[in-house]
């Protein structure tokens, strides 16, 4: 059933896209077959391929599209065909396990990141492509694997990894706590549209088993080798044009993972966050619509493939666009905002001067009105409709949650950047997490989620003070004048795989000599 509707999904596809080229094949077009590619050891991949006509015999360079997670190959048509049409050989074709392309799924392993390469020599092979211009181009799944693949082959000269990963981990385990919805989703569709490999097998046997520390002792030993922050250094090496693009809600692979291995690049490249969640800010350009990040990202290829002098190495390297519409470029990460640092007080109030000494006690385990949302529902809302996941304020129970809230602003400010906490708890049980979420409040006390992150405690000794440093999700958010900040700590979010118990307590204090603190980046 799964290979009938994958030959189905792609004979529509093609029925639809259509050989693009004139009677006379003199009209830049482009046309289209189906293929089965060897891949690494041995496995068939199933692939779309794009080939220009009307432009002259090649070579043409070459855009190599492994597809997302649960997705086929005709996931970027829409966008290859406008790349086809312009004069690139395009390869889009279904990752390894899903689908009509054979093998299991590994999570980007070694043999799922060698298929691009084994992509790469047939198209060498069988098309006019040109092998020495190569860029791998991928969402989400395809994003992880383009990266890594970039590290191993040199003959990809750019890259493009839209809402991907560069730690896996850390996406999906952050701070010790697992992203509970976004990983039960990806295991079930999975499971749906392909076959669990050996590693995907045995982590989902101890999720749904109930084993969670076994399965993220499982997932930090595979994470190194498929991370394409473990592999820098052999990406700088290779010196490929990277363009990276991510939404600043993403509830799968969020984007801070992302910010600093961007600012570890030492070759050309070019960071896009937008608001929205898991590869909604791109979602229309891979179907072939007008999409920002993707006509961004042709631009790009078109430069470092081809060689046309068309800006694209004298942009900005950073690009922000705020949840009100604007972009804004910055020279690097680090100037996109200037830190503003806020003292917690035992009043909850946020101030300027540095407030110690004091002690606030709150239950742990009991949910509050503040959470982060429905993983890729909530930051779809914002992102596509401007609908931010609310709270209202005053209903926040300060008995299980501690609230800071700030002065108003004067005049509009625009946080961007990464917000930080610096804070001192003192958990009555081993095992407790909490959530930090920072909120754009209104006069009546209605707040949106600007940010936010959580942090798990694991064997810490009860009654023992901690000092934690937590760095919030980046976000750039226009904050009108007459609101004031708020910041939120509790310890149940029901994203997220939480290990707080209920009857225990969490004290904040904000020791002599080490104040709790909380730093808002604001752009000049």
């Amino acid at each position: 059933m799964r290979r009938l509707a994958a030959a189905l999904a792609v004979s529509l596809t093609l029925i639809a896209i259509g050989p693009r080229a004139d009677a006379s094949q003199t009209a830049a077009g482009f046309s289209t077959a189906y293929q089965r590619i060897p891949g690494a050891d041995g496995i068939s991949i199933g692939a779309v391929v794009l080939t220009p006509t009307g432009q002259g015999d090649g070579p043409f360079p070459l855009v190599v599209m492994p597809s997302s997670w649960g997705v086929p190959n005709a996931e970027y048509v829409g966008q290859g065909a406008k790349l086809a049409t312009a004069g690139f050989q395009v390869i889009s074709y279904s990752s390894r396990g899903f689908w009509d392309t054979g093998g299991g799924i590994d999570i980007a392993g070694p043999p799922t990141v060698a298929d691009v390469s084994k992509v790469i020599d047939w198209a060498g092979q069988h098309t006019p492509a040109d092998t020495s211009r190569v860029a791998a181009v991928g969402i989400s799944y395809g994003a992880g694997t383009a990266l890594l693949a970039a590290a191993k082959d040199p003959r990809i000269r750019a890259v493009g990894a839209l809402s991907g990963w560069a730690d896996l981990i850390r996406s999906l385990d952050p701070n010790d706590t697992v992203a509970l919805q976004a990983v039960a989703g990806l295991i079930a569709l999975g499971n749906v549209t392909g076959r669990p490999g050996p590693e995907l097998a045995s982590l989902q046997a101890k999720f749904v088993g109930g084993d969670f520390d076994g399965a993220i002792a499982e997932a930090k030993e595979l994470s190194p080798v498929r991370s394409a922050a473990t592999v820098v250094d052999d990406l700088n090496a290779n010196h490929p044009a990277v363009f990276l693009a991510n939404a600043f809600e993403d509830s799968i692979f969020p984007p801070s993972q992302y910010t600093d291995f961007f600012t570890r690049l030492t070759g050309p490249k070019r960071l896009l966050l937008a608001h929205g969640d898991h590869a909604t800010p791109e979602a229309t350009g891979a179907i072939g619509l007008p999409n920002e990040t993707c006509d961004e990202l042709a631009g790009w290829l078109r430069h470092y493939l081809t060689g046309a002098d068309n800006g694209a190495d004298r942009e900005p390297p950073v690009h922000l666009k705020s949840q009100r519409g604007t972009w804004r470029g910055y020279a690097d990460w680090a100037a996109v905002g200037q830190a503003r640092t806020s003292y917690l007080t035992k009043a909850g109030a946020l101030q300027g001067t540095a407030s110690s000494g004091w002690s606030r006690t709150i239950g742990a385990g009991v949910p509050t009105v503040a959470d982060s949302g429905v993983a890729l529902v909530s930051g779809a809302l914002q992102g596509l409709l401007t609908i931010p996941t609310g709270v209202a304020t005053p209903l926040v129970d300060r008995s299980f949650a501690g609230v800071w809230s700030g002065p108003a602003f004067d005049r509009t400010a625009v946080v961007n950047g990464t917000p930080r906490v610096h804070v001192t708890v003192q958990p009555s049980a081993a095992s407790t997490s909490l959530f930090a979420y920072l909120y754009d409040v209104d006069a009546l006390g209605i707040g949106s989620l600007m940010s936010h992150k959580p942090y798990t405690l694991r064997g810490a000794t009860p009654g023992k003070a901690v000092t934690l440093d937590v760095q919030l999700e980046a976000t750039s958010w226009e904050v009108p004048a007459g609101h004031h900040l708020v910041l939120v700590v509790d310890t149940v979010d029901p994203r997220y795989l939480g290990r707080s118990v209920i009857g225990s307590t969490v004290t904040f204090s904000s020791p002599a000599g080490d104040p709790s603190w909380v730093n808002v980046p604001l752009a000049a």
